[in-house]
């Protein structure tokens, strides 16, 4: 089946980076969530974001114009009927996942492959959800997602060789690098990284050192970007403790106990950058 109009459910930062950069390549886009403002907040986001790569001369402005009127924005799920492939971007709780998923199998053809941009739960979980679990997979895109080459491709225990090789091959039309990854909680992204700023957290926790001087001995030590705190403020300490959660009880290993600081912090509303405060303030 030819895909030529993309669903992307949830607006928010990975939603709307994945629906800029289908709508960039060239799809159609119905990107859905529940509420009109973050609808306009997430389609904010993709004007600007454009814009910028106009100003970076990376598209034309003609291009710009183009990849905005392909995008449709809806709050009722029942408009994504009309698309040929999904992509599921909503909060990385299960208990939500699995409503959306029921929900989608319901509304999209039984031909329409289901994709998740799950961080860490488990594809074969979502699946099972479905009447369709040879059509559903995992497609773990990167923030920025316009500017993040990796898109973990994680196939669940049912996965079919076709769904697969369809994921792949749109990934690369995204001008993207897919790389399979085996259905384990936190896939290899999550699983290396999380617990390296849980870990930096307890340093803080236990008094080992200052937010700033954890993420300075990163930055200038092991040559990373940002530190892994700075990183936690950018992904949101709610993700990242969702994440924990999912390792620990994933894997059962008591060294992915998410630190009482995170949790602390998270109960707080201190949620990093999206709430104005979290490591840092912004």
């Amino acid at each position: 089946m030819e895909i030529k109009t993309v669903g992307v459910l949830g607006a928010g930062t990975m939603g709307n980076g994945i629906a800029h950069v289908f709508a960039k390549s060239g799809y159609k886009v119905i990107l859905c969530d529940v509420e009109q403002r973050f609808l306009d907040r997430g389609l904010a986001t993709i004007q600007k974001n454009l814009e910028r790569e106009v100003s970076k001369a990376k598209i034309t402005a003609e291009q710009r114009a183009a990849a905005l009127k392909s995008i449709h924005p809806v709050t009722d799920r029942q408009q994504l009927a009309a698309c040929d492939y999904i992509v599921e971007a909503v909060s990385e709780k299960l208990d939500i996942k699995t409503q959306v998923f029921r929900e989608l199998d319901r509304i999209c053809r039984p031909e329409v492959i289901l994709s998740s941009n799950t961080s860490s739960i488990s594809i074969t979980k979502i699946a099972a959800l479905t009447r369709r679990p040879e059509k559903v997979i995992g497609m773990h895109f990167f923030n920025p997602v316009p500017m993040m080459k990796l898109v973990e491709i994680i196939r669940g225990l049912a996965t079919s060789d076709a769904t697969y090789q369809t994921a792949k091959t749109l990934s690369e039309k995204l001008d993207k690098t897919p790389v399979e990854v085996h259905d384990s909680p936190g896939f290899v992204s999550n699983r290396v990284v999380m617990p390296l700023i849980n870990e930096a957290i307890y340093t803080v926790m236990e008094g080992v050192a200052t937010p700033e001087a954890v993420d300075e001995v990163f930055r200038l030590g092991m040559a990373h970007p940002m530190g892994p705190l700075t990183l936690a403020d950018f992904i949101g300490l709610d993700v990242c403790l969702d994440i924990m959660r999912v390792l620990q009880d994933g894997l059962g290993d008591p060294k992915y106990r998410p630190c009482p600081l995170l949790i602390k912090m998270v109960d707080a509303g201190w949620l990093g950058r999206k709430s104005g405060r979290g490591f840092y303030k912004y």
